[in-house]
C-alpha cells in the first residue's frame, strides 16, 4: 500500500500485518482506534499476549474542525523526524519511532499505555516527582545538541531546511500572537470576560511585547523545537516521562518549548482554584506545581550549560560569560512564551480541560480572570528578571 487512504481499524491492523515486524508470525491481532487529538487518528494494534504499538496517521485536515481546515500531510514527517532526531540525544524522554510511511502518513511508535497524560493526572490531583528534572533534562539536551554551539554552520542550516513547517508554524503564530488580541471568530470566551479581554487589547506596552515574541518565532532558528509541549504531550510514571506528538517542531527560539511547559503547569494551578475545595489538599498540589516549576528552571539552567562549557564546538561562543549572557536571554523569551500560553489557552481556540471542565460558572470565571492577569504580567515583566530566581519570584508574586 503506497498510494495515501485514511486507515480504519481493519486497514490499520492489515498494514501492521503486512510489515511483519512487531509481533510473532502467527500471533493474533486487534487494532482500534481512540484518538481524542485535535488533529489525527492513534490506533492500538495488540496481540493477545498484550504486546502492542501505536500507529498513528496524519488526516489531509484537522480533525477537530474537519475538511474546512485542510492541513499538509508533510506534519507526519516533521513528527517522526523530530522524535528520531531527539531520541537520538535525549532517548530516556523521547518516545520511539518504530516506523515511518511518509506517503501513507503513517507513524509508529512504542505503546506508553502503561503510563498515563499528565494533563489528566494533574487534574486529578496526581503528582509527579520526577516531572521537572525529567522535562528539564529532555529541553536542555535537545535544545543544545541542536544549537549553534554543537552543530556546524552547514549541518544547522540544513536541518533548518529539513524541518521547515510553514503550514504548522502558521496555526501556532495565528493562535499564539494574532487571534488573542484582536476580534477573531475562533476566539472562545465567555461574554464576562469581555471587558478584561478589551483592557488587554488595548494595552499598547503588551502588544509590543507579544509583537516581539512573534517576530523571534518567525526568525530565530536556535535549535530543533517539539513545538506543542504542554501536558497533554507527555506520557508519565512515578519513574519515567517521555514527550510525544511534536508535529509543529522546527528551528526556532528555545524559550518556546519550555514556557509553553511552565505556562500549562501554571494552568492547572490557576484551575485547582477551581476544582479542589478543600485547602490543605489545594494548597499541597500548587505546592507541588510551583516547586516542579523552580525544579524545571534550575535544572533546565544548570544542565544547559554544563553542555555549554563542555561540549560547545564553536570557538566564538566559547567565549567566558557568551552562554550565561545567551541563556540570560533564553529564560527572558520562556517567561513571554509562558505568558502567551496562558492568554490564548483561555480566549483563544485551543482551550485546556484543567479549566474548562470547571463545573461551576463562577469558579470557572474567576480561574479565567487569574490566568489572563497572570499571562499580562508574565509578558510585560519578562525582561526585567536576570535569573531563575528572579523569574520564579515573577510568578509567586502573581499567583499567590
Amino acid at each position: 500500500m503506497s498510494k495515501y487512504v485514511a486507515f480504519n481499524n481493519d486497514t490499520a491492523l492489515s498494514y501492521v500485518q503486512e510489515l511483519g515486524q512487531f509481533f510473532p508470525a502467527n500471533a493474533e491481532l486487534s487494532c482500534y482506534e481512540f484518538g481524542d487529538g485535535n488533529l489525527n487518528l492513534v490506533f492500538r494494534v495488540q496481540d493477545t499476549e498484550k504486546r502492542s504499538v501505536i500507529l498513528k496517521q496524519a488526516l489531509p485536515y484537522a480533525r477537530c474542525v474537519g475538511e474546512s481546515w485542510p492541513l499538509t500531510l508533510d506534519r507526519a514527517r516533521i513528527e517522526a523526524s523530530v522524535l528520531k532526531k531527539h531520541g537520538d540525544v535525549c532517548p530516556e524522554h523521547t518516545a520511539q519511532v518504530l516506523h515511518h510511511n511518509r506517503e501513507l502518513a503513517v507513524t509508529i511508535l512504542e505503546d506508553l499505555g502503561d503510563m498515563a497524560i499528565l494533563r489528566g493526572e494533574l487534574n486529578q490531583g496526581n503528582t509527579f516527582k520526577h516531572l521537572g528534572t525529567h522535562v528539564a533534562t529532555y529541553l536542555a539536551k535537545t535544545s543544545f545538541f541542536y544549537s549553534d554551539f554543537y552543530l556546524s554552520a552547514a549541518e544547522k542550516k540544513a536541518l533548518v531546511q529539513e524541518f521547515t513547517n510553514p503550514e504548522l508554524c502558521s496555526i501556532t503564530e495565528d493562535l499564539f500572537f494574532d487571534d488573542p488580541y484582536r476580534e477573531h471568530e475562533r476566539n472562545n470566551f465567555p461574554t464576562a470576560l469581555e471587558e478584561q479581554v478589551s483592557l488587554l487589547r488595548n494595552n499598547a506596552a503588551l502588544l509590543i511585547h507579544v509583537a516581539q515574541l512573534k517576530s523571534k518565532f518567525f526568525s530565530s532558528p536556535q535549535t530543533l523545537l517539539h513545538g506543542d509541549v504542554h501536558t497533554g504531550s507527555l506520557f508519565v510514571s512515578p519513574k519515567e516521562t517521555k514527550l510525544i506528538d511534536p508535529e509543529f517542531g522546527f528551528f526556532g527560539p528555545i524559550g518556546f518549548d519550555l514556557g509553553s511547559f511552565i505556562g500549562n503547569l501554571l494552568l492547572n494551578y490557576c484551575a485547582q482554584n477551581g476544582r479542589i475545595s478543600e485547602i490543605p489538599k489545594r494548597r499541597d498540589l500548587h505546592s507541588y506545581l510551583l516547586h516542579t516549576i523552580s525544579t524545571c528552571l534550575q535544572a533546565f539552567e544548570q544542565q544547559w550549560l554544563t553542555l555549554a562549557s563542555t561540549q560547545t564546538r564553536d570557538l566564538a561562543l566559547q567565549a567566558p560569560g557568551y552562554a550565561e549572557q545567551f541563556l540570560q536571554a533564553v529564560l527572558q523569551d520562556t517567561m513571554g512564551y509562558c505568558g502567551t500560553e496562558l492568554i490564548r489557552r483561555t480566549i483563544g481556540l485551543a482551550h485546556v480541560a484543567d479549566i474548562d471542565e470547571i463545573e461551576d460558572d463562577t469558579k470557572r470565571l474567576a480561574v479565567q480572570k487569574q490566568t489572563l492577569l497572570l499571562g499580562e504580567q508574565l509578558i510585560l515583566n519578562a525582561k526585567s528578571c536576570h535569573s531563575t530566581d528572579d523569574f520564579y519570584q515573577l510568578i509567586i508574586s502573581f499567583v499567590h
